[in-house]
């Protein structure tokens, strides 16, 4: 796990020169108070917490024996974890399937229950993400509706076809991939895409046995619920900021603004979308284009931006660490319920 404390310094490195660049001093941090700072820490706990009993409904729907409903919570939200030290935030999916196989649960219904948590997750961010950038457009934000859409369509489409498109067809790898990985590893890389055929075939039978079903349709939409709250949740804790720098926002607006530089952290550029989501927020805010950052007047300042990432993104990623550790890698016991 070296490489993911390498990987959270590199995030470090554009905050810096954010920090640089617009001479934001500790000063300026502290004028947001401790209580809007405080406040968005815990708004952003609120939303880590709404997605681990999401992931424990999901998971005690489809299988028995997985643990308690703290235990799974706390494996969800330690996943986040990966997904804050990787590129488009993805990796979650990976530490739930690990918990779940060692609670015993068959691998084809492990990755269905991360499949069906995963794909609401995206369907919801997709949703508030898309209706962000149509009202960038609508207000003549161009450059970062634009981004903002080709961004979130392309990821939203294809989570929701293929979760839709599972339960008519067998996925494969495809062959591409299967000859680059022949290619580099020869027998082991054909062994691991034979697995991972297996691994699809698995998630495609799960999804054919769920499909049409009034549990599955009842579990999938109140995890699209879920999620969707706890997306507005995170939209939210930029509010709390907000108001200790005496900016004006709505709490829709709010909203709006972290969803559209939530996509666009999702570009595969940086670590946790570390620079880029600063960003995303004072874009879609201040509607500057790609070459002007400049303050406007009136205009959300960068300190505000600095203070709400540090508190929605480096506090949490100390938390998820510890709860990886401690719950998701930890020995587990088949009779812990």
């Amino acid at each position: 796990m070296k490489w993911r404390v390498v990987a959270v310094l590199a995030t470090l490195v554009p905050i810096g020169v954010i920090a640089v660049q617009f001479d934001i001093q500790l000063q300026d941090l502290l004028a947001i108070g401790l209580l809007p700072f405080v406040a968005s820490v815990l708004i952003m706990m609120a939303k880590l917490g709404l997605q681990g009993a999401k992931f424990t409904y999901i998971a005690k729907s489809y299988a028995s024996g997985v643990g308690s409903a703290v235990t799974l919570s706390g494996v969800r939200v330690g996943a986040e974890f990966i997904k804050f030290s990787t590129p488009m935030f993805i990796g979650a999916e990976f530490i739930m399937i690990y918990y779940l196989h060692k609670k015993k649960v068959p691998p084809s219904k492990s990755a269905w229950i991360a499949f069906v948590d995963i794909v609401t997750e995206v369907l919801a961010a997709g949703i508030l993400s898309i209706a962000a950038a149509a009202l960038a457009l609508a207000a003549g934000s161009y450059t970062v509706g634009v981004v903002v859409l080709a961004v979130s369509v392309p990821i939203t489409a294809i989570w929701t076809v293929l979760f839709f498109l599972s339960a008519r067809r067998d996925f494969r790898v495809p062959r591409m991939l299967r000859a680059l990985a022949r290619r580099a590893a020869r027998e082991r890389g054909t062994h691991y895409i034979d697995e991972a055929d297996k691994w699809l075939e698995g998630i495609c039978r799960t999804s054919r046995e769920n499909a049409g079903s009034a549990k599955s349709s009842r579990v999938f939409v109140n995890s699209l619920l879920m999620s969707l709250a706890s997306w507005v949740l995170y939209g939210i804790s930029f509010l709390a900021i907000a108001v200790g720098v005496g900016y004006a926002i709505t709490a829709f607006d709010s909203v709006m603004a972290v969803m559209a530089a939530n996509a666009i952290a999702n570009l595969p550029v940086t670590i946790g979308g570390a620079g880029l989501a600063e960003l995303g927020i004072f874009g879609y805010l201040n509607d500057a284009n790609p070459f002007d950052f400049s303050l406007p007047e009136g205009g959300v300042e960068w300190n505000a931006i600095v203070g709400w990432r540090i508190a929605t993104y480096y506090i949490p990623i100390v938390i998820t660490w510890l709860l990886l550790v401690k719950l998701a890698l930890s020995r587990v016991r088949r009779s812990d319920v």
